[in-house]
């Protein structure tokens, strides 16, 4: 099948195909067609399956069938995103969907001067993407007007949830139309987000992909034991073994981040950070300069692990095993996005041992470990070039 079975305007279409979109992936394929239909949708795919089109292209679609009243100048769709990343990301999908349509879209969050997003509210937006923080201070001020809002969307979900978004959520739905038209995406479920979910749509179409895999089957899984004092070692080999592969390094605190990123500059690696410390100036350039190839290596806390959306990268590294055990889902989901395939690393220490017994009770496998025998440890440590394998041999043989 593809977009153009759905019936969507000819401008919509080639900027789907413009995107380098070939064909609906599974959540676009089961979601486009009940949310043009008007329907409420409660979906649950794990991350890196086209989510943000899977909303995107319909609400573009129905925006553009329902043309704006004259004289309205207020927000026709509102999407609420947990972190400001999201929705940079988001906004920039919706923008590429949005061209050349008049549907004018802006990306809201904290962290950065709010004149500017208020000059463009003024001058009128059809499509807002939020976080709640920016959402509530721009409403209570009086700069968002919402009486027309026909679409509400909650991307994300479970994250929001995490981050305790729970009651802004809620405040939201008061103050919007009854008549809307609601979209909840999530890339986990469990009780309370079923809760909230039903609370908030309207008799929705439930589309759930692959619900018994967590993670997508783009992905080799690895665990490897490495003591803490060692990890920097095997890190560097990696990235020194594959020079061209750009990697994404999962920490679980802000020191960590850092105290890798040092570690990794220091043997002459080119590496960048993103956590809670840094200011969303600093956030904005460390993403554009892994986005750009000008750094090889991104270092982040699971705060970012959602907001970073960047196709092509091979290797997600798992510096520290995740503390919250569905941290691993939204992490190796930065790999084999899409078509492409990735590789997820798990550096592994024994204090860490509950935490990965977690993982993989959640995710209902066991992850496959990686065996080095002595002198392939040994050359790690000693920064040798002549290690007999390279890493993506060895965790096809491990398989």
């Amino acid at each position: 099948m593809k977009f153009n079975a759905f019936g969507l305007s000819e401008t919509l279409l080639s900027n789907i195909e413009a995107m380098g979109y070939r064909k609906p992936t599974d959540i676009q394929y089961k979601a486009i067609r009940p949310i043009l239909s008007g329907d409420d949708v409660l979906a649950i795919a794990q991350t890196g399956t086209g989510k943000t089109a899977a909303f995107g292209i319909p609400a573009v679609e129905l925006l553009l069938r329902n043309q704006r009243r004259l004289n309205y100048s207020g927000v026709r769709c509102i999407i609420m995103e947990p972190t400001h990343e999201l929705a940079q990301q988001t906004g920039h999908v919706l923008c590429k969907l949005a061209a050349k349509t008049g549907i004018k879209v802006l990306s809201v969050y904290g962290g950065v001067e709010q004149d500017p997003q208020i000059e463009q509210l003024n001058s009128s937006v059809d499509v807002v993407i939020a976080t709640p923080g920016r959402l509530f201070d721009l409403l209570s001020q009086g700069y968002l007007n919402m009486q027309q809002c026909g679409i509400l969307i909650l991307d994300e979900a479970d994250h929001m949830l995490d981050l305790g978004f729970i009651d802004d959520i809620r405040q939201l739905v008061r103050k919007l139309p009854k008549w809307r038209q609601t979209l909840f995406f999530s890339a986990t479920i469990n009780e309370k987000i079923k809760k909230l979910a039903y609370s908030i749509v309207n008799k929705p179409v439930n589309i759930r992909i692959s619900p018994k895999d967590m993670v997508s089957r783009n992905v080799t899984h690895s665990v490897l034991s490495v003591s803490m004092d060692e990890k920097r070692f095997y890190l560097e080999r990696i990235a020194k073994e594959h020079p061209d592969d750009r990697i994404i390094v999962f920490v679980r605190t802000r020191v960590r981040a850092e105290r890798v990123l040092q570690a990794m500059t220091r043997v002459g690696l080119k590496a960048v950070a993103m956590h809670g410390n840094k200011d969303q100036k600093e956030r904005n350039r460390a993403l554009e300069q892994f986005r750009n190839n000008e750094v090889q290596i991104l270092v982040a806390t699971d705060v970012t692990a959602r907001g970073i959306d960047i196709p092509s990268v091979p290797f997600v590294v798992n510096y520290d095993v995740p503390d919250v055990a569905e941290n691993y889902v939204h992490r190796v989901g930065r790999t084999g996005r899409g078509m492409d395939k990735g590789y997820a690393i798990t550096f592994y220490d024994e204090s860490e041992k509950d935490f990965l017994e977690a993982v993989e009770d959640f995710i209902g496998t066991r992850i496959d470990r990686m065996v080095l025998d002595y002198e392939e440890r040994e050359a790690t440590i000693d920064f040798s070039a002549d290690a007999k394998y390279d890493w993506r041999s060895l965790i096809d043989d491990e398989k």
